[in-house]
């Protein structure tokens, strides 16, 4: 495996937990991709063994290398899994995404053409009902019909402004990057970094569980004085819908109050990180 990452572009970190059939749609999309020298991290939360089961054989059908980082079952622990995976990566430039986005076929090469020293990169989404979620099959992500606003209104989706962020391209997806309301702020479906920055700041913060943990790296990142792009319309992923059964009020306002000290004081590195594995 060591020889096979040397010097790559770029490290493609993704979360998971038991998920299968979206994580597998997910990876058929990133192996159609026309950027092909990356490897594909999972930041796998505790999933049962369905999940190590199907990427073995998903490994032996794609040329991309496929790392496997998985820690037991101990709640919603997602910053800690990323930081290990962090820490397995051989990029210098690592992309984020989650088990459930299926990125277009230049979503790798996007990220690679915009990234700057000094800079993250903030992608966006395009959410998709549960029917269409479930229809796409393996065809349809090899074809890239999933990207495909006629096919999707087939399926029914409805007709919207915001069917552009997958019609955009060029001069008018770099136009919509330009003139969005919407911050460019770190997401964790689709974000990107510098490896070098994400290890001075010592990662994601671990106290945070779901709600926020994504956005405080970024904050932590501005106070380390970086700037951020915005490429929500050119980096195109489809969101697949699931259920979110870890949502709480009390884990909202800890992460809150967590974010409010980090703007507040203009933290950069969080105290329990990276180095607290």
């Amino acid at each position: 495996m060591a020889d096979t990452t040397k010097n790559i572009k770029a490290s493609v970190i993704m979360s998971t937990y038991n998920a299968e059939e979206w994580l597998e749609k997910v990876i058929w999309g990133l192996s159609v991709q026309t950027e092909t020298d990356f490897e594909i991290i999972i930041a796998d939360d505790g999933s049962k063994p369905k999940t190590k089961e199907l990427l073995d054989s998903l490994r032996t059908q794609i040329s991309m290398p496929l790392i496997h980082v998985w820690q037991e079952d101990n709640g919603f622990q997602k910053s800690q899994i990323l930081n290990k995976a962090i820490m397995a990566s051989n990029s210098d430039y690592l992309i984020f995404t989650d088990g459930d986005c299926i990125p277009r076929k230049d979503f790798v090469a996007t990220h690679l053409d915009y990234r700057e020293k000094g800079y993250f990169l903030s992608g966006g989404y395009f959410m998709l009902p549960m029917d269409i979620s479930k229809a796409i099959t393996k065809n349809d992500i090899l074809s890239q019909n999933c990207f495909d606003v006629k096919w999707l209104i087939q399926h029914g989706l409805k007709k919207s402004f915001k069917n552009s962020k997958l019609s955009a391209s060029g001069f008018l997806a770099k136009f919509l990057n330009a003139v969005t309301p919407t911050k460019a702020t770190w997401n964790g479906h689709n974000a990107s970094g510098w490896k070098d920055d994400l290890v001075f700041i010592n990662g994601f913060n671990q106290e945070m569980q779901y709600g926020g943990q994504d956005r405080e790296l970024g904050e932590r990142l501005f106070n380390k004085g970086l700037k951020s792009k915005q490429i929500r319309y050119s980096a195109i992923v489809v969101h697949l819908d699931h259920a979110r059964g870890y949502v709480n009020e009390a884990t909202w306002k800890k992460n809150f109050a967590i974010r409010e000290n980090t703007k507040k004081n203009k933290v950069v590195k969080t105290t329990i990180g990276i180095d607290s594995n």
